[in-house]
């Protein structure tokens, strides 16, 4: 295993603060207050976003990237830092956070096989007392078309539940003659079961019908467990 340090240093411990009702200043929200707003609001985007210092430390990480970040992803948090798994993931990483210091966007490809993930390194505005650029990086998609997002699309249009799987195979890019043997029924039947999508939708055709669900808002689950917290996540991985 190899691992991305770019400092020695002892990283300090990033904890979100919890929303707890209205404070406010002139009509606006406190500084806490809208700190944990601009949490909350992250953790609704289901695109694993991360912040990090001008020295490469993690100081913050929305729902998805803490629920990205498994054992299988091509990046890794080590003692408060951003780590690549895979030996030949080191230097890419190192070269995109260094040119993130100097202003520039990266976009790199990490990982290998299914695991496979596009990352962007986006630097950010230096605020007048920072030395160096706060760095965002936002974590590609490993599927296509989000489950969830899927699901809302097609109760939105009211697709029957067996549309609905024929749905999320096409996203998953089955072809239909697949799509006929997994359900166990004939060409026939799964070509009718796509019209009817199709027309429910208004799409003209199963690659508008698919970009239509890969387009759309990625939507978090309001189900989401609530021990997955940033302060409880961070602690368990420190």
């Amino acid at each position: 295993m190899f691992d991305l340090m770019l400092n020695q240093e002892a990283p300090a411990r990033h904890t979100a603060l919890p929303y707890r009702g209205p404070e406010r200043r002139g009509g606006q929200p406190s500084g806490q207050a809208s700190i944990a707003l601009y949490a909350s609001m992250l953790d609704e985007v289901d695109y694993g976003l991360l912040l990090l210092s001008p020295a490469g430390q993690v100081l913050h990480a929305n729902h998805a990237a803490r629920t990205e970040l498994d054992e299988q992803h091509p990046l890794r948090r080590l003692g408060g830092m951003l780590g690549a798994r895979l030996g030949r993931d080191v230097l890419p990483l190192h070269d995109a956070l260094a040119a993130a210091q100097r202003g520039l966007r990266r976009l790199l490809t990490l990982g290998e096989g299914a695991q496979r993930v596009s990352v962007a390194v986006v630097p950010l505005a230096p605020s007048p007392e920072a030395t160096g650029h706060a760095t965002l990086v936002v974590l590609g998609k490993r599927q296509m078309c989000e489950g969830l997002s899927v699901q809302w699309f097609a109760r939105g249009h009211a697709l029957t539940q067996t549309e609905t799987r024929v749905l999320e195979a096409l996203c998953a890019g089955l072809a239909p003659s697949l799509i006929a043997k997994q359900h166990g029924v004939g060409m026939a039947t799964v070509r009718t079961q796509i019209g009817s999508i199709r027309n429910k939708t208004g799409s003209a055709s199963i690659r508008e019908l698919v970009r239509m669900v890969a387009v759309l808002p990625p939507l978090v689950s309001a189900l989401r467990d609530p021990s997955n917290t940033p302060a409880q996540h961070w602690a368990q991985a420190a």
